[in-house]
């Protein structure tokens, strides 16, 4: 579930992305009409037929303004693009056909379409355009090469004026390749945390502010355990810190163990780990919190041939019992760890109810909070 909804966040990220993307595009097309018109009022170049030229800029500038600033297509997408680069392939070749086909100043600006491609479409699709463009240069090009009689020279021509086609995207491709998988390392990296591979604070307080909204909509409820190892100082005085490496560890396989598959676990500090319960009232939370304490305490260390007792502190909060937000909620579930740490630790403590409104009411389903065993 945590999974799902981070991916639906990363989809977020994306989309965020894309329209950057298509901003560039837009960017793109309105610079290959300006170098087409150039080419049309500079003086001494060849066109074949003025009337030709005027009405494919004018058709692709009226397709650019329906296609991006009148709506036609509202949503942002990779398709949306594909769609666009398809577009300016064919004003392109129809720019080509009236200004001396292959022998045309104008026939770099396929370079743009790849370079466009590559950028923000990957690898496949790029190498797609490259075939398009290919055909259409073939074709461009057919009657020229079909008066000759084929040779390795002519060939070697022909590559001549194709191979930087194919070297940009050869390199755009393989940048934007790059690009992508730093963009998802570093998703990766900021979610994560590094030592125990569990969701970090940043991951888990956009998981929370989610199951919030979900829990506010649909009317339910949701739990929050505040765990935090209670020898952990110790473990590291004694033994290194290294050590202290592997009771983190522990804890957090203990932990996750314990747990269903739409619980989530994070670590949020140096010893301190929280659980999110979706649809799970504080009977259920004092169920789990008193599972996972026994499997920590029947849990424990070797350490240079000692056996080191692991035991940990916990503290529950509950939606919308305890807080009906995110602060609320954190905090109520870390003075109820404060309880514990001053219990004489290894204990459990629920939050303190609070005051309900009357505008809460009908949000409340939970039933009067349960005692806490010892």
């Amino acid at each position: 579930m945590a999974q799902l909804l981070l991916k639906n966040a990363n989809t977020d990220i994306d989309h965020v992305e894309l329209k950057g993307f298509s901003r560039s595009v837009a960017e793109l097309e309105w610079l290959l009409l300006v170098l087409a018109l150039l080419y049309y009022v500079a003086p001494d170049l060849y066109v074949e037929t003025n009337l030709a030229i005027i009405g494919g800029m004018l058709a692709y500038a009226i397709f650019v303004i329906s296609f991006r600033y009148l709506n036609f297509y509202r949503k942002e997408s990779r398709w949306k693009i594909a769609i666009e680069t398809w577009v300016m392939v064919a004003f392109i070749t129809w720019m080509l056909w009236f200004t001396g086909k292959i022998e045309s100043p104008l026939l770099n600006l396929y370079l743009l379409v790849i370079i466009t491609s590559g950028l923000t479409l990957g690898k496949l699709m790029t190498l797609l355009e490259l075939i398009l463009i290919t055909c259409c240069y073939l074709y461009l090009g057919h009657e020229q090469y079909s008066n000759m009689i084929f040779s390795m020279m002519h060939f070697s021509d022909m590559m001549a004026k194709f191979s930087p086609f194919l070297l940009v995207a050869y390199l755009t491709t393989m940048l934007s390749a790059d690009l992508f998988y730093a963009r998802e390392s570093l998703k990766t990296l900021a979610q994560t945390d590094e030592m125990t591979g569990l969701f970090n604070r940043r991951a888990f307080n956009h998981l929370l502010e989610l199951e919030i909204s979900k829990a506010a909509r649909y009317k339910k409820h949701f739990s929050l355990l505040l765990i935090d190892a209670d020898n952990l100082k110790t473990t590291n005085d004694q033994y290194g810190h290294e050590s202290g490496d592997l009771l983190i560890r522990k804890i957090a396989d203990t932990v996750e163990t314990n747990l269903r598959t739409s619980d989530t676990i994070s670590r949020v500090g140096g010893d301190e780990f929280i659980v999110l319960m979706p649809e799970t009232d504080l009977a259920a939370a004092i169920d789990t919190a008193m599972r996972i304490k026994r499997s920590i305490n029947e849990a424990s260390l070797i350490l240079n041939q000692d056996r080191i007792a692991i035991s940990v502190s916990m503290g529950i909060s509950c939606y919308p019992v305890h807080g009906m937000d995110r602060t609320e909620l954190l905090q109520n579930a870390d003075h109820a760890l404060y309880q514990s740490k001053n219990k004489g630790r290894n204990t459990i403590s629920a939050a303190e109810v609070r005051p309900v409104n009357a505008e809460e009411q009908d949000t409340d389903p939970s039933p009067p909070p349960p005692q806490v065993p010892s």
